[in-house]
This record gives structure tokens, C-alpha cells and sequence, in this order.
């Protein structure tokens, strides 16, 4: 069920419009147009959403279960990218954004957001935990361990080579070849990005600001979306890049263990990575469950590097079809059921107080 190149295979039935001026463009996305975001009624009806393409699998397997239960509901989920999903919301295209970070105050998001639903407030719900990891290829090199600080020193150009000494000193047991690095970025802009910058930013000496744009500033060769990133270090010895867990897995890419706060070297798993979303902070108020992740984490176990994708919608002031549609279908993606599938498909459920906390705001639509 791992399938990251699903995440352009969503169906798009009918057309929906989404705004050029979206740029957080992690995926593949295309426009058309539509003369409403959903249409239902008592017996079912069609939900139009957009963006983050990180959640595009989790979206993909949710919708086809919830779709088997409610045959006459259909889900369109254009996989555009979190830039471009936030602004088909804001500008009322489609009824819910899937987006790989809260609505941002620095740009205007919630107050623009706020206007479109009018007579209520939009809201940031998390719902997908997505682990990030550090993949490589170094043939021979099993179990390669990588602390905050070598990871910047590698990204930022500062290490060349396999063999330097500071990854010498996170392996002292590993035969370490002097194969040039070839570290990957993303050339597009993305929440993968964003968050794993957010890491290196709280957890290393990283000299730049956290943002979806790679810096210009630091090192490295581009490839655009998770599936040339894998493909780039797949076919690049001593290659090393980040990327969603689930293209890690399609790829079958080998990932780096990574030290969180506490200096434990890490193997990343859904469970480890979720150990790190169960102690992040809800800087949002009332139903608005915008996060503060701890990327150093001291919690034993806990693998430091995640992301998590957001569904924005109106808590009330959508029109009483869409509310209904929407209510439904994240009421579903909350449930036990639908978060028990996101673990075959590389990502870590919710679980304890915040999943308590998403299934109150969802019951909160209105």
C-alpha cells in the first residue's frame, strides 16, 4: 500500500480552480475550473479540496474507504501543493486545504482565511504525521547514524566527503568510504523542506531561516518533488537527501538514524516519529489546533525530524452542504479506522490527548 507515486493518482472528478498564486508547490498540480466547491445533499454530494501532496497518499486510501461506505459522496483532492491549497481556500474554490503547515500570521493567511468563511473562524486541524527521513545511498553502509550537526554541516557544504571526521565520530564503528557527497535538495518549494530546515534551524548551527524555498545561499543540487529526490539519490552513489517516509520506502532507500535532544541515534519508525508530534505544544486557541513541534525533543525513543499536514477549514460559515460533506469526511480520517490506515501507507497516527482534541474540533463544524 506504500505507493508515493499515488499522490498525482488522486481522482478529479468534475473541475476545480486553484490559484496561480499558490507557492508552496510540492507536487504536481493543474487547473481547471468549478462552479462550486461542494454540492450535496441528504444522500451524498461532492467535496472539492487541494493541496499538500505529502498527504496525497493518506487522502487517496481515506477516500476510497469512505467513499465504499458512502457511495453517493464524491472527494476531489487536487494534490497542488499546501501554498496553493491554503489560497484555493482563501479564495473559496475549495471547501477544505491540506496543507503541510498552519496558516501562516506572517503572511495574512488567518485573517484572509477568516473573511472567506464569514460568519465563522477557520481553523488548523492536524490530522497526518509525516515523518521525514534521511536517506542515502552508500553501498556497504548499513545503519549510518547522523547527528543534528553533522546533517547541517553536509546540507550547508561544509562536509564532502563520506569519510570526514565528524561522521567518522557518529559512527566509530562503520567503514566509512571517501566517496564525494552529493547532497539533494528540493528545487521547489515545499513543506519538507520548510520542516526540515525548522530542525536544523532549533538543532544545529543551520545559518539561514527556516522556509518551503531552499537558501539560495547553501550547497547542494536541486531536484523538483519527493519522486526525483528519491530517484536522484536511488541512482547517485553517496547521495543523500530528505524525504517523506513513504517515498523512502517505495524507493526502498536506505535512512540514516538521527540523534533527537537527548543525543539517542534514532531509527526512524511511525511509532518514534509519533512520539515527537504526542508532546508538541497547540499554540492555536479554542478549535484552532495550530502545533509548536519540539525538534529536540528529549522524549526517549523519539525521532525528531516529522511534519504535519493540516486540514483547513471553516469551523462554521461554510454553506450547510459543504459543512456537512466535510464534517463527514474528516470525521472519518479522525476515527479509529482511518487512522489506523495511515501506518501501512509510511505515516504515524495520532493518538492520546491531541487525537481527542482533532475529533472535537471536527465535531465543531459547522
Amino acid at each position: 500500500m506504500k505507493y508515493a507515486g499515488r499522490l498525482a493518482a488522486v481522482a478529479v472528478v468534475g473541475a476545480l480552480s486553484l490559484a496561480a498564486c499558490g507557492t508552496d508547490n510540492n507536487g504536481t498540480g493543474g487547473t481547471s475550473t468549478s462552479a462550486a466547491t461542494a454540492q450535496g445533499n441528504d444522500n451524498g454530494g461532492t467535496i472539492n479540496a487541494a493541496g499538500s501532496s505529502a498527504q496525497g497518499p493518506a487522502i487517496d486510501q481515506w477516500k476510497k474507504d469512505f467513499q465504499a461506505k458512502n457511495p453517493g459522496v464524491s472527494l476531489n483532492y487536487q494534490p497542488s501543493g499546501s501554498g496553493a491549497g491554503v489560497q484555493a481556500f482563501i479564495q473559496g474554490t475549495v471547501a477544505f486545504a491540506g496543507s503541510d503547515s498552519a496558516l501562516k500570521d506572517d503572511k495574512g493567511e488567518p485573517a484572509q482565511a477568516d473573511a472567506r468563511c464569514k460568519t465563522g473562524k477557520a481553523i488548523n486541524i492536524p490530522m497526518v504525521t509525516g515523518p521525514i527521513a534521511i536517506v542515502y545511498n552508500l553501498p556497504g553502509v548499513e545503519g549510518l547514524q547522523l547527528s543534528p550537526k553533522t546533517l547541517s554541516a553536509i546540507f550547508n557544504g561544509k562536509i564532502t566527503k563520506w569519510d570526514d571526521a565528524a561522521i567518522k565520530a557518529d559512527n566509530p564503528q562503520a567503514k566509512l568510504p571517501s566517496t564525494p557527497i552529493q547532497a539533494f535538495h528540493r528545487s521547489d518549494e515545499s513543506g519538507t523542506s520548510d520542516n526540515f530546515t525548522k530542525f536544523l534551524k532549533a538543532t544545529a548551527d543551520w545559518p539561514y531561516e527556516p522556509a518551503k524555498a531552499w537558501p539560495a545561499e547553501a550547497k547542494g543540487q536541486g531536484a523538483k518533488g519527493s519522486d526525483q529526490i528519491a530517484s536522484s539519490v536511488k541512482g547517485g552513489e553517496g547521495a543523500i537527501s530528505y524525504v517523506d517516509l513513504a517515498y523512502a520506502e517505495n524507493s526502498q532507500l536506505q535512512k540514516a538514524k538521527v540523534s533527537n535532544g537527548a543525543g539517542e541515534f534514532v531509527e526512524l519508525s511511525p511509532e518514534s516519529a509519533a512520539k515527537t508530534v504526542e508532546t508538541a505544544e497547540i499554540k492555536g486557541t479554542g478549535n484552532d489546533l495550530k502545533l509548536s513541534i519540539d525538534y529536540a525533543t528529549k522524549t526517549p525513543g523519539a525521532y525528531p525530524i516529522v511534519l504535519v499536514t493540516y486540514e483547513i477549514t471553516c469551523e462554521k460559515g461554510l454553506p450547510a452542504d459543504q459543512a456537512k460533506l466535510v464534517k463527514s469526511f474528516l470525521t472519518y480520517t479522525a476515527s479509529d479506522e482511518g487512522q489506523a490506515a495511515l501506518k501501512d501507507l509510511g505515516y504515524a497516527p495520532l493518538s492520546g490527548t491531541l487525537l481527542t482534541k482533532v475529533r472535537s474540533a471536527v465535531e465543531a463544524i459547522s
